[in-house]
């Protein structure tokens, strides 16, 4: 292959914010209008740097635990849901509180405290410390094994075999838990679970579209960050599939050398990622070569999620905010 001056970005299709992340992030600059900061919103409101910094020069306070806001904040609970142990202290604290977990995540909760209330152990496919794992086991009372891959079912030690379901984080796409479930189910027959259309389908969309991106460039720029399981599937996709790829912050990560006998890129964006964040790094892709964009074909998601009453039609009376 012979290489040019001109470089070719393609832009994966999608790409970017899914319908979960507007939503929380909209909730939390609609209570800024509403009720003025600050706003104390427990964990990052999503896994992205860019946003959380922006937020936070807004009057968006980020705390790891609801002992640390004020009594009569506004509270926001993140994108990721949260346990029953945290949801029932901020109720005891009468805080005015908004949810942001994403619907499709309430969905696993409640998928796992349906199949329990049948008897059943539940199996969660995730990954340890994420917040998500750490909401849904908390949002069931009985027992919760958490695997990451199919390996780990081979060792996986029950109670009892026979009355088992499973859920998955939803980050993780339907080809990431295909094998597990299968694994499960060869393992435990009787094992029960939800309709793999159930799983999050913004995940299994961003991934294909880096699929096809990889069968036409030769280097891949992820816009995401470290903390984000989605971003970093992407780019450990691309590298299974032969093709270069890079996870990066914004357009400050990127190294003139990666350029170096390339002629064209692709670039895609984790699901918490502001299109901001895509312009800009394509402002620096060719302010470092003259370059052409092409858009890849790809699926158009049209999803919207309905926001919370809090920010819509039904704020909270005066005497619930914090004087």
């Amino acid at each position: 292959m012979t290489y040019s001056d001109a470089l070719t970005i393609i832009l994966a299709k999608p790409r970017g914010f899914c319908a979960g992340v507007e939503r929380a992030i909209d909730i939390v600059e609609k209570a800024l209008a509403i009720y003025g900061p600050p706003i104390y919103v427990r964990h990052e409101i999503v896994h992205n740097k860019w946003v959380v910094e922006d937020l936070r020069g807004k009057g968006v306070v980020f705390v790891d635990e609801v002992s640390e806001i004020p009594d009569g904040a506004i509270t926001v609970f993140s994108a990721h849901g949260i346990s029953e142990k945290v949801e029932s202290s901020a109720r005891l604290r009468e805080l005015p509180v908004i949810d942001a977990t994403c619907p499709l995540v309430t969905k696993v909760h409640r998928e796992a405290q349906r199949y329990e209330a049948e008897g059943r152990d539940i199996v969660l496919i995730g990954h340890a410390g994420h917040p998500e794992v750490e909401g849904t086991t908390g949002r069931v009372k009985g027992k919760v094994y958490l695997i990451a891959n199919a390996a780990d079912v081979a060792t996986l030690e029950v109670d009892n075999p026979e009355s088992l379901a499973y859920v998955t984080q939803t980050t993780l796409s339907v080809d990431d838990t295909r094998t597990v479930i299968d694994a499960l189910k060869a393992r435990f027959p009787s094992i029960k679970g939800p309709d793999l259309r159930d799983i999050c389908y913004a995940t299994q969309n961003r991934q294909n579209a880096v699929r096809d991106l990889a069968r036409q460039v030769e280097l891949i720029l992820v816009i995401g960050s470290h903390n984000s399981s989605n971003s970093n599937r992407l780019r450990d996709l691309a590298e299974e599939m032969g093709v270069k790829a890079y996870l990066i912050d914004d357009e400050s990560g990127i190294r003139p050398e990666w350029l170096e006998n390339t002629n064209s890129v692709g670039v895609t964006a984790g699901a918490s990622a502001p299109e901001l964040l895509v312009e800009k790094v394509i402002a620096r892709l060719k302010s470092l070569r003259s370059a052409e964009v092409k858009l890849l074909d790809g699926i158009s998601e049209n999803t919207k999620f309905k926001l919370p009453p809090e920010v819509t039609d039904k704020p909270f009376p005066l005497q619930k905010r914090a004087s």
